[in-house]
């Protein structure tokens, strides 16, 4: 038991504890009247918001609750397959596959089977057995034109983002992931980092309009920064960004916030200051400046080179196919990436990211239409973009006549991104698309290179799965007949129907102009390919 001394000692701590404690509290709650006081008044006076006018004060709620509903729609209100630009049971997928954890579900689906367009494969009464499936068909691109042809069977790979537009941790991460899947990754305008070389891995080089990496003092393509470019035993393609799906005729956007000292040495730019490149290449007007600009890259660096593009108007097609045969096949670009107008960005205008361009279910039948009709699909590879990131999506490029499939999203669920919308605020929770070093800390490269090798290979054998279910012994034997699409009606109609596969015409069934001519010295090397019976010689 305590003495009367320590219980009075006790008491007086506690006496002045309680009389500090009150003084506080007091103290605290005039400064909250205080600055209720102030806001009330800086309410009442602004003229800018008309709610906090009329309702100061309790007006300011307004905002709180709009900024935590995005929150809540996405863990407690919206359904599976409601959200968007990726609802849960899409990115669920990804996570899944990218922890290689049990990818099946119970009870039932809970994608409704009757809404327009939605897709469906058709199965065979005797699918392909596990011992007569076969390895993926390897792609050449380039074969017979550049120096150094690229050859891969990976249908699925890595789509461009920039170093800049995302952070040191992630390119490291996907990088690695490339390297241990056997894919290839694109990087994005930014220019070429040392972190997309460290793990060897192949990299398709992209050269936006503001020419990042490649550019002179003037902003002109370099010759010489080309060279060293294509130096690189790592860089197997390069590929010319003429436009982005979520944002045609704009060019790329970087905040100012994340140009730091290595984003602007890379991209030869200012640092701090926002990078914004042009709407379209200064050099590039017309398909034949095109087509010059893709023989000049390949020239250089004897890589093989195509063009990326949303399509928009289509006649230009015509010209291109055209033009080819006119001044021979070695101007033909090696491949042409198509993207979806509902692709993804760091940033853009509200306006192009939902209104313009078209969505990659019409943009990719009908280039690989307009490619046979001119008999340049063995000629041109055919590269899908654009919000594929789960399997039945992948599998439906291939049927439609794509060569790969590239995602950027898919990777990025894949390195951790709860869609959080953040990537154009340098606020990205994930680590992904900031360069606050606090906020990287949460992106460990290691662990998050096995995350993507296990999505590419996940996906890529599901891909496979539905290939065997439909009766063929590996993906890239799907053609549009393996497809039925979902009609006004609810009904399934044949692919075919709505999409019917094109022939060449007949004037492109011989060798082109420029080749029989004396003009090209090496006709035989480029003259038009014709159609044969062999096992690869599918309509596509």
């Amino acid at each position: 038991m305590f003495d009367d001394q320590t219980l009075t000692t006790l008491k007086t701590i506690a006496s002045t504890f309680i009389e500090y404690s009150a003084l506080l509290f007091l103290v605290v709650l005039g400064l909250g009247a205080i600055y209720l006081v102030f806001i009330y008044i800086s309410d009442i006076t602004q003229t800018q918001h008309a709610i906090r006018r009329n309702y100061p004060i309790i007006g300011r709620f307004r905002y709180i609750f709009e900024h935590l509903g995005e929150f809540f729609r996405q863990y407690f209100f919206a359904m599976d397959r409601e959200e968007l630009p990726f609802n849960r049971s899409q990115r669920s997928w990804v996570y899944r596959a990218a922890k290689n954890i049990d990818n099946t579900i119970a009870f039932g689906s809970t994608r409704s089977l009757n809404q327009a367009n939605e897709v469906l494969f058709m199965n065979c009464l005797f699918p392909t057995l596990s011992q007569d499936a076969a390895p993926t068909n390897a792609v050449t691109i380039g074969e017979g034109f550049a120096k150094h042809p690229y050859t891969s069977s990976a249908i699925f790979n890595i789509s461009g983002m920039s170093f800049g537009a995302i952070s040191k941790p992630a390119i490291r991460a996907l990088s690695a992931g490339a390297k241990e899947a056997g894919i290839w990754l694109n990087t994005g305008e930014g220019g070429l980092s040392p972190y997309h070389l460290e793990s060897g891995c192949d990299i398709v080089f992209q050269i936006g309009t503001a020419k990042y990496g490649v550019r002179d003092a003037e902003g002109n393509l370099s010759d010489e920064k080309l060279k060293v470019i294509g130096a690189h035993p790592e860089v197997r393609m390069i590929e010319i960004k003429l436009s982005q799906g979520a944002k045609p005729g704009k060019g790329g956007i970087l905040p100012g916030g994340k140009v730091t000292a290595e984003v602007a040495k890379i991209r030869g730019i200012e640092v701090g200051k926002d990078s914004i490149s042009p709407n379209g290449h200064p050099d590039i007007h017309n398909i034949d400046e095109l087509l010059d600009m893709v023989v000049r890259i390949r020239d250089i660096t004897g890589k093989p080179v195509g063009f990326k593009v949303v399509i928009g108007f289509s006649e230009w097609l015509d010209e291109l196919g055209e033009i080819i045969h006119k001044r021979g096949l070695k101007y033909a670009p090696d491949f042409i990436t198509i993207d979806s107008a509902d692709g993804g960005t760091g940033a853009a205008p509200q306006s192009l990211m939902d209104y313009v361009g078209l969505p990659i279910r019409r943009s990719l039948p009908l280039v690989v239409d307009k490619l046979n009709e001119y008999n340049l699909r063995k000629r041109i590879k055919v590269i899908a973009s654009g919000k594929m990131i789960n399997p039945a999506e992948a599998a439906w490029a291939l049927c439609v006549g794509a060569d790969f499939i590239v995602s950027a999203r898919g990777f990025m669920f894949a390195l951790g991104c709860i869609q959080a919308l953040q990537c154009n605020k340098n606020t990205c929770p994930t680590g992904i698309t900031t360069h606050d070093p606090e906020l990287q800390r949460g992106l460990v490269p290691e662990n998050k290179a096995t995350r993507v090798k296990n999505y590419a290979l996940n996906l890529m054998h599901e891909v496979g799965v539905i290939a065997h279910s439909c009766g063929v012994k590996e993906a890239r034997a799907l053609t549009r007949e393996h497809v039925y699409l979902i009609d006004n009606r609810g009904s399934p109609e044949p692919l075919t129907d709505r999409f019917p596969e094109k022939t060449p015409k007949p004037q492109y069934l011989i060798a082109s102009t420029a080749d029989d001519s004396d003009i090209n010295q090496s006709s035989d090397t480029h003259s038009a390919i014709p159609i044969t019976a062999s096992k690869d010689a599918r309509p596509r």
